[in-house]
């Protein structure tokens, strides 16, 4: 188990491992970006499978990136680690003096990490303030902050969009009802015992009714979907040609914004065809290496339930 701040965490098992390397092809050699490097699994892998690869990870979680660089040290120069944000690929890249790459992946994922130390505030599964934030050094509101501060209409609309919760709105009302009365939301135990009364949870349900309003919130605070299609634009820009790009998500909204976006780069024009001109800016820029997303094994979905919804999704650039 890897240690941190808070104690041991549960060991890192990268998702759909096996397919990102044979759609990334390293191969090939050259320089590969891990835009998301979470604990270090996938680039482990890549830096495995040819000594002519180079990889330079990104991630906004500090820890993160402290065991990750642990992991990898072993690779010498050929491992290069940055603390940003994916969305910042190009400034990272050209700080770095590289100009494009081979290959390119985010994981969207929250990592084993961050689930599995309880003070982070992500799980249900700890009683720990609700945090929820990925770079807690440079993020200032928590999910606690964000429900103490929001009206309840966009509490609502939050959890329904982000969470795709039916019951968004009642969820919303039981926490402003007690935020009125002087008990705001502090904890992560608070909150599933709330969301669980304010809709029902049968005993030997599989999900927790709570799942859904953590991702939202999880969503919200670290504004995860905002300029994720930009991203998948510039990422395209900075690959290599014959480039590839891969994208793993793990919820409806990210991979609907994933698929979007690279049909809109392969070309497919999502204008409404009596326009006279194209104005959605699709252009053909790559091809799809994956027309359906890839998913997990039933063995692997079965040994790692956290890969169970992971959509793998890839492109070469033209």
């Amino acid at each position: 188990m890897a240690e941190t701040g808070g104690g041991p965490v549960a060991p890192h098992r990268p998702v759909l491992l096996t397919e990102v390397v044979a759609l990334l092809a390293p191969e090939r050699g050259g320089l590969f970006v891990d835009a998301t490097l979470g604990l270090g699994g996938h680039s482990e892998a890549l830096l495995e499978a040819s000594p002519d690869v180079r990889v330079l990870g990104l991630d906004r979680d500090r820890e993160a990136l402290r065991l990750a660089t642990q992991r990898l040290a072993r690779f010498g120069a050929r491992f290069r680690a940055a603390h940003a944000n994916f969305k910042d690929i190009a400034r990272v890249m050209s700080e770095a003096g590289e100009r494009d790459a081979a290959g390119l992946l985010a994981d969207l994922g929250v990592s084993s990490l961050q689930l599995d130390t309880a003070e982070r505030g992500f799980s249900f599964r700890h009683d720990a303030p609700l945090d929820m934030r990925m770079d807690a050094g440079g993020q200032e509101e928590t999910a606690a902050e964000l429900l103490a501060r929001l009206p309840e209409e966009e509490i609502a609309r939050v959890i329904y969009e982000y969470g795709e919760e039916r019951r968004s709105r009642r969820i919303a009302r039981w926490i402003v009802e007690r935020r009125e009365r002087g008990a705001p939301i502090e904890k992560t135990s608070e909150l599933a015992e709330l969301v669980a009364r304010a809709v029902g949870h049968k005993r030997g349900e599989r999900i927790h009714p709570a799942t859904r309003t953590f991702q939202a919130l999880r969503i919200a605070v670290n504004r995860e979907l905002e300029g994720l299609g930009e991203f998948l634009d510039r990422a395209v820009d900075l690959l290599q040609p014959a480039g590839r790009l891969a994208v793993i998500s793990f919820h409806s909204l990210e991979d609907r914004v994933v698929k979007r976006a690279l049909q809109r780069l392969a070309g497919k024009c999502e204008c409404d065809p009596r326009f006279p001109t194209c104005t959605c800016g699709a252009r053909r820029a790559v091809e799809l290496l994956t027309r359906r997303p890839v998913v997990p094994t039933p063995e692997e979905a079965e040994s790692n339930p956290r890969a169970r919804s992971a959509k793998l999704r890839a492109c070469q650039k033209l």
